[in-house]
């Protein structure tokens, strides 16, 4: 393995980590309807428990309601049942085949709850990203030690990945500003 390798695996590791927490952030709740709220929502069909998403449809109906369209219509009650048991706080109304889930205003209190979550998350990944960082490292010093690379290279090789890193770490800063400010705006 090459110092140009352990870079390139380092950039698409920590790209992966960034893509990750992407999708974390956008399972917390703001006031604002989200489809991928209930991503976490497990429904038991034919004895097993499966995402809700491959039982039903889940989209918008606007800006606060999210409708759930069962493909078969002796799943309504069971997803209905599993929305209102998730830790989600949400309570569905069937309305025939289509379930609606209304998201309800979110006080004071949940928006703090939910903007210091999304902190949370965002130092999670910025472990995650350090973590990469320390494991490119610790391979570059490795070839050095080996002697498949000068010291030279190493210095250079420690500084790309520290840019890459800073880099990655400003973008997660970025989203988990933006996500609070999401919070905090309804």
């Amino acid at each position: 393995m090459t110092i140009a390798d352990i870079k390139k695996n380092t950039e698409a590791k920590m790209d992966q980590s960034i893509a990750a927490f992407k999708n974390n952030l956008a399972k917390i709740r703001t006031g604002r309807a989200n489809p991928q709220l209930l991503d976490t929502i497990h429904v038991e069909y034919y004895g097993s428990m499966v995402p809700l998403s491959q039982v039903a449809n889940v989209a918008l109906l606007d800006a606060r309601t999210i409708s759930v369209q069962p493909w078969e219509k002796n799943m309504g009650a069971k997803i209905e049942k599993a929305i209102r048991e998730s830790e989600l706080g949400l309570n569905p109304a069937s309305m025939g085949d289509l379930i609606r889930v209304p998201m309800p205003p979110m006080s004071e209190e949940r928006r703090k709850e939910m903007t210091k979550l999304a902190r949370t998350e965002g130092e999670g990944a910025k472990v995650a990203i350090r973590n990469l960082r320390r494991d490119a490292n610790e391979g570059v010093k490795k070839l050095v030690k080996d002697k498949l690379a000068s010291e030279d290279d190493q210095k250079r090789a420690e500084a790309d990945v520290q840019k890459t890193t800073d880099k990655h770490i400003a973008e997660i800063d970025a989203l988990v500003a933006a996500k609070e400010q999401e919070i905090m705006a309804i």
